[in-house]
């Protein structure tokens, strides 16, 4: 049941204010003064707390209240406070909630915003307690994943990389072909390492061709091999990828640049493990795990007739997919801080940019923009400027115009002085709400 700890010396107002969160399900606790209330937090679990800011009767000034609220603070960083005082002090409660205090409320309160606030507040620390558990399952579930399994220093925090990293791990003992898919630079060659090194062939070789970097006339001898004279320059005899991969696994890479010939050759060795070098007639038979990855539409290359449909789905018994950094945010700064290996700090600034960038070149892109900003930076704390995303980043949008002094005491008297209520009515947060106020010289606000 969700619980609110009231802490104010007026039995009249904790009654009030029980009768109150009753009408909601909301369960009160109290306590009548500072040290009361914090005996209190540490008894049980509350999740907002209601506060007084007077305790003595022969003074206004809410030094005891603020002396609460910052113990409150200190001890408990996470719990809201909603501030409730009959003598509102503006200097005190721009501090505080500056300091963190979810709202500053003036006695008496209006039943529906007060009500209204405390719902707000313990939604959102509902949805906060969740979010920490589900990453504290997420840790232990990874955590578990790399007791069991090699994970080759993968870096990763995301729900998304766990559930993929999870399937190469389960698949990886299967004698299947794989084929990873997902964009240039998003890590492709590091989950083939995973469904190698977890494989029951993990003590063999490992072996990649790029079949894009390579001439489509050379990628055939690269593959099966060749003997001497096979094609102009061929000297002598050599062994091709599959011959040196046997035992192992052989990752093929840019898997949809392989020639229509290649593919075919490609398709036998899949099925029968047998194949021939370029100008031999000698048939050769190897034990090889296929992985293939790409970045291209593969079915799209079926339908214009560039790529085999046959050897499509001998490929693709088990997909892989990998998806681009845009799509897995909470990798971004686990990431960004592997790459700096402890030779620098990221500043607010620069993790807010990094968060706020698309990444159309992925982990490849965050790798080479931490590795400049480490050189550029000063005195080991990266900025967002040393990152150079800002011309690259999406146009912010335009920030809507101030409000001035009439359309602020407007909206204080539209929400009867609670501040929350007038901010979310200008569009604005509660401290920027408060700056203004400060600012005009604006008195009477909650």
């Amino acid at each position: 049941m969700r619980t609110v700890l009231v802490v104010d010396d007026n039995p009249a107002v904790v009654t009030a204010l029980e009768i109150l969160f009753s009408l909601r399900e909301i369960r009160t606790l109290h306590a009548a003064a500072p040290d009361e209330g914090l005996a209190a937090l540490e008894r049980e679990r509350v999740d907002l707390v209601v506060q007084d800011m007077n305790f003595r009767a022969d003074t206004t000034s809410g030094e005891e209240g603020v002396a609460l609220f910052r113990a409150i603070r200190e001890r408990h960083p996470d719990l809201p406070v909603i501030l409730l005082t009959a003598w509102t002090h503006l200097p005190t409660a721009v501090e505080l909630v500056k300091a963190g205090a979810a709202d500053y409320l003036s006695k008496p309160w209006d039943d529906t915003k007060l009500l209204a606030a405390v719902e707000n507040l313990l939604e959102l620390a509902e949805s906060t307690r969740e979010v920490a558990r589900l990453r504290g399952e997420r840790r232990a579930q990874r955590h578990a994943l790399e007791s069991r399994y090699d994970l080759r220093g993968v870096v990763f925090a995301s729900s998304a990389m766990e559930r993929l990293i999870e399937l190469a791990c389960q698949v990886a003992r299967a004698d299947v072909p794989v084929l990873i898919t997902g964009p240039n630079g998003a890590g492709k060659e590091r989950i083939a390492e995973i469904v190698h090194y977890n494989s029951a062939v993990k003590s063999g070789p490992f072996l990649i061709v790029n079949c894009g970097a390579l001439p489509s006339e050379l990628i055939e001898a690269e593959l099966f091999g060749a003997e001497a004279g096979a094609f102009t320059g061929a000297i002598k005899a050599r062994e091709g990828r599959f011959e040196l991969a046997d035992g192992g696994t052989l990752l093929l890479d840019e898997i949809g640049n392989l020639p229509l010939s290649g593919q075919m050759k490609l398709l036998r060795i899949l099925e029968t493990g047998q194949f021939e070098r370029l100008g031999s007639s000698k048939t050769r038979k190897v034990k090889v795990r296929v992985i293939s990855a790409t970045n291209a539409d593969l079915p799209g290359m079926i339908r214009d007739g560039r790529f085999r449909e046959d050897l499509y789905y001998r490929l693709n018994v088990i997909e892989l997919r990998l998806p681009p950094l845009s799509e897995r945010s909470d990798d971004v700064i686990p990431l960004a801080e592997h790459f700096l290996g402890g030779q620098a700090t990221l500043a607010p600034d620069a993790r807010a940019a990094l968060l706020d960038y698309h990444w159309p070149g992925n982990v490849r892109e965050l790798k080479n923009a931490i590795q400049r900003a480490r050189l550029l930076c000063r005195d080991g704390v990266i900025q967002a400027a040393d990152l150079g995303l800002v011309a690259r980043a999406p146009a912010p949008r335009p920030a809507p115009p101030e409000p001035d002094r009439a359309a602020i005491e407007s909206a204080l008297a539209r929400a009867n002085g609670v501040i929350s209520q007038a901010a979310a009515d200008l569009g604005l947060s509660r401290q920027a709400l408060y700056r203004r106020i400060e600012k005009f010289g604006i008195g009477g606000a909650a």
